[in-house]
């Protein structure tokens, strides 16, 4: 059981979470190739070692926050605030406070 550390919740289970995966840049719409929008939608790094995700509190206290985690013990390092993802990627939204 993986436990992630909720700010405001305290420690919860993975399973009260939407993972969100690692942040990537959106590509600008006016601009952007069919292969970029593919590598911004699909491809992700998969890295061994530290990675900053973002997560969803679904079922607890609804606001995102950010982790580092460890690939391959699943050791967390303390989360932060995360701004949710506007509809322009700004991650501008809700989950600030």
């Amino acid at each position: 059981m993986i436990l992630l550390p909720c700010p405001w919740c305290g420690p919860r289970d993975a399973a009260e979470f939407a993972h969100a995966g690692e942040v990537t840049p959106r590509p600008s719409p006016a601009t952007a190739s069919p292969a970029q929008w593919r590598g911004y939608l699909y491809l992700r790094d998969n890295p061994r070692g530290w990675v900053a995700e973002t997560w969803y509190h679904r079922m607890g206290c609804r606001r995102y926050i950010r982790v580092e985690r460890h690939t391959e013990t699943n050791e967390m390092r303390p989360p932060a605030a995360a701004a949710a993802p506007d509809a322009d990627g700004s991650g501008a939204g809700r989950g600030d406070g």
